[in-house]
């Protein structure tokens, strides 16, 4: 291992990362760029990030004896995923630094706790009540009525673990639906679109965020994001400042993105904070080509201590997510002038499945 000065860790460390799928190997892919290896930590053997890393190690998040050999080999830890579970951030974080921060994990890992946290911000959004029961759910509809969504409060993503609760939706179907889960309902949000900031920030307080981009999403995954997103440049700038003050508050080290709704037009534009995920972002994708630096990139460099590069876009871009048999596509688009491909080295091309991206960067006239 490497000896940090101070300032940080030096070319050389080893960058302990939880989790082996595309992130973590996208993140990996990065850190070697900068000269730091990587040891991926992650339960399943066929890992995709397995294949970059220096070093890996097949074992359970629980386990502590290999977490502790784990901690013993690295230099700094960091994560892919935001359901790490909150006693191996904690035996972590004793003994190396962990990048981002248990705060982080506890406030995002619980879509309450979230919801409160940013609203305390004093940053907008959707209404929200805490449901534990059906009584609370009834309760909950009665006030804020319907179309609303409900959601657990923990381990959800891509649309799993949420029901919509319709104009004739059962309730206690739905409630059923979600396992009786301790839940939060949200009020509907009549959004325009779908925006996100994918920013970083350093130990030293120093924040960079990317350009907002605007996704599309797909059977609630994911299908593009393309930047710049169509915004007033009132509402953007209103939008990278909701995500530094985020940021601040958590005292974030590391890349994060913060997931938003835009409503109204014209004048009446604004932005309401829908989620946080403390972690590298599949709507950030579009950074490895379209950004001076890209995000994965930029958050070794922040969990490392090193200087945040430039956020600024090379031009217009637009990210494909190669859900499925969509990657069977990979000889086309290695053929398309102007593509970028990245495969995840995955085995089976499942439905709903992420298994690739492709970027488009198209250079803008002066």
């Amino acid at each position: 291992m490497s000896t940090p000065d101070s300032s940080g860790l030096a070319p050389g460390a080893m960058l302990g990362i939880l989790g082996g799928g595309q992130l973590a190997r996208m993140l990996a892919l990065a850190a070697a760029d900068l000269g730091i290896r990587a040891h991926i930590f992650a339960p399943e053997p066929d890992s995709p990030a397995f294949d970059v890393a220096a070093r890996h190690t097949v074992g359970d998040y629980e386990d502590e004896a290999a977490l502790a050999r784990f901690a013993d080999a690295v230099d700094v830890v960091t994560y892919e995923f935001e359901n790490v579970p909150a006693a191996t951030a904690a035996f972590l974080a004793a003994r190396t630094p962990l990048h981002p921060g248990a705060r982080a994990l506890a406030v995002t890992q619980d879509r309450l706790s979230e919801k409160s946290f940013i609203a305390e911000l004093g940053l907008t959004v959707a209404p929200f009540r805490a449901v534990d029961s059906l009584a609370d759910l009834e309760a909950a509809v009665a006030d804020l009525g319907r179309p609303s969504i409900l959601k657990t409060r923990r381990f959800g993503y891509d649309g799993k673990g949420q029901v919509k609760i319709a104009a004739g939706s059962d309730l206690a179907e739905a409630y059923e639906a979600i396992g009786h889960f301790s839940a939060i309902l949200e009020g509907f949000v009549p959004f325009t679109r779908e925006v996100s900031v994918v920013a970083a920030r350093g130990a030293d307080g120093a924040f960079a965020a990317f350009d907002v981009c605007e996704n599309e999403h797909r059977d609630h995954i994911l299908a593009f994001t393309r930047v710049p997103a169509q915004l007033s440049p009132k509402t953007g700038e209103a939008a990278i400042a909701a995500a530094r003050r985020i940021g601040d508050a958590l005292g974030y080290i590391g890349v994060f993105a913060v997931e938003m709704f835009v409503v109204g037009e014209g004048a009446a534009e604004r932005v309401i904070v829908n989620e946080i995920a403390p972690r590298v972002h599949n709507s950030g994708h579009w950074t490895s080509e379209g950004a001076q630096t890209s995000q994965f990139h930029q958050h070794v460099r922040a969990v490392c201590g090193f200087p945040l590069g430039s956020a600024a876009r090379r031009g217009r871009v637009e990210m494909e997510n190669l859900i499925g048999v969509a990657a069977l596509r990979w000889r086309d688009l290695l053929a398309e002038p102007g593509a970028h491909l990245h495969l995840y080295g995955k085995r089976d091309a499942r439905p709903g499945r992420k298994m690739g991206h492709v970027t488009r960067v198209t250079p803008e006239k002066a």
